[in-house]
């Protein structure tokens, strides 16, 4: 099968969306032998889609792990002048200020409809909304009566970016649509989306590069004491990911555990000069206890998980939360939010915590709560890691995917073949 994927970015771009695609792809070629195209920006993040002056990837095409990447130019300067336009509309909610906001987002990539409708793939699947490209695989795909795919990871709680009748027309125009989560899955089904062309399948971990690694060693090599318990964040430097509210509930966990340490690690982003100000504002002896570290390694990765105690994730904007199984595959116990999709992942009591959004001394009291019962803590993480084993591998996830991209073909053959019938 020769398969098409169209996304934001691709490594190595960092980010949920564009580590998913990866592994998927990979994940077809190897499994499978399909023949995997992914046509993605030159961008490392989203922000440079209206960020002319963040450093771009080369252009052109490449071959990584047998998939074939195709990075195109994006126009940041036009989305840029449309977050100032937009402003206004959105505001009074004036008609149309979708369209404003979707330039706004982007990423703008001319030629992006013409070369999707130009190759020669079996089936087209897109992700992530609310952005641009998505509708650009939808509309090619129609163009040349293929089926196309949406993987929506619909973050609701962001109003400006997904309250949008556009993004629930074309899912209702998709061949077939992926919810990563029954919390997204219920959502498109109440806008529009037929049932039966909705599939709940969730993302996945390789977890073999998180097992067996020592929690001590992990954290010499982080430079940290190793006798001391590490609350760690890892994931994307932003607010709506909570991180600046990890560092704020710092002071009271200190007040029960003042020799806890804290490690955030992430690709350095816009948001990270805000976080760096927040941190220096804590006086130096609890500054010296904090450890940032940005743009590290794939390979890294394991070892940052495998040198936290307690794993804080208290993004608001999650369609799913790759990190959480990160973090069980090390039998790291997880805090979440009660919002949005993670009550769907995150099992309250059995493999983690939940706590209220941007809220300190919630998010503060379950990390106390979990370093005070290293018992109940290791229960939860291993909790976590049997789910990840029964359900979240990529070797299963990937599986899952290219069903639904074989009923997507089958249905569309099916669909060709009563047309025939009655012409």
């Amino acid at each position: 099968m020769k398969v098409l994927h169209v996304t934001q970015g691709y490594s190595p771009a960092i980010g949920g969306t564009e580590w998913m695609i990866q592994r998927l792809s990979e994940e077809l070629v190897a499994q499978f032998g399909d023949q995997v195209t992914v046509f993605t920006t030159n961008c490392y993040s989203g922000e440079a889609f209206f960020t002319p002056r963040l450093p771009r990837l080369p252009l052109g095409s490449e071959e990584i792990n047998g998939v074939r990447v195709r990075r195109f130019p994006v126009r940041s300067r036009v989305s840029q002048i449309f977050r100032i336009l937009q402003t206004i509309p959105y505001t009074f909610r004036l008609p149309g200020n979708q369209y404003l906001r979707a330039l706004a987002s982007g990423p703008v990539v001319p030629g992006l409809v013409a070369a999707i409708r130009e190759h020669d793939a079996d089936v087209i699947a897109a992700s992530s909304f609310p952005l641009l490209h998505m509708f650009a695989a939808l509309r090619a795909a129609q163009e040349t009566d293929r089926p196309c795919i949406l993987i929506g990871g619909l973050h609701p709680q962001d109003q400006w970016g997904f309250e949008r009748p556009m993004i629930y027309q074309a899912i209702q125009q998709a061949a077939r649509y992926v919810a990563y989560t029954e919390f997204e899955a219920r959502y498109v089904i109440e806008r529009g989306a037929l049932p039966e062309r909705v599939a709940t399948i969730g993302v996945g971990v390789d977890p073999r590069p998180f097992e067996n690694l020592s929690t001590c060693e992990a954290k010499k090599r982080l430079g940290m004491d190793p006798d001391k318990p590490v609350i760690g964040f890892i994931g994307q430097i932003g607010g709506a990911k909570g991180v600046d509210t990890v560092v704020r509930a710092m002071p009271y966990v200190w007040e029960n555990f003042p020799e806890a340490q804290l490690f955030i690690a992430g690709a350095r982003t816009l948001f990270a000069d805000y976080l760096e100000g927040l941190i220096k504002r804590l006086p130096p002896e609890d500054r010296a206890k904090i450890v940032l570290r940005y743009n590290f390694s794939h390979d890294e990765k394991p070892w940052l998980f495998a040198a936290t105690d307690v794993f804080a994730y208290p993004s608001g904007y999650e369609s799913f939360g790759i990190a959480f199984l990160e973090a069980w595959s090390c039998q790291k116990p997880v805090i979440g939010c009660q919002r949005g999709a993670v009550p769907w992942v995150v099992d309250a009591g059995r493999d983690g915590l939940l706590v209220e959004f941007q809220n300190d001394k919630s998010l503060a009291e379950a990390i106390i709560l979990l370093l005070a019962n290293h018992q109940w803590s290791s229960a939860l993480g291993r909790a976590g890691y049997e789910k990840v084993k029964s359900g979240y591998t990529w070797s299963k996830i990937s599986r899952r995917f290219r069903d639904q991209y074989l009923i997507a073909l089958k249905e569309r053959k099916l669909d060709e073949r009563f047309e025939n019938v009655y012409q």
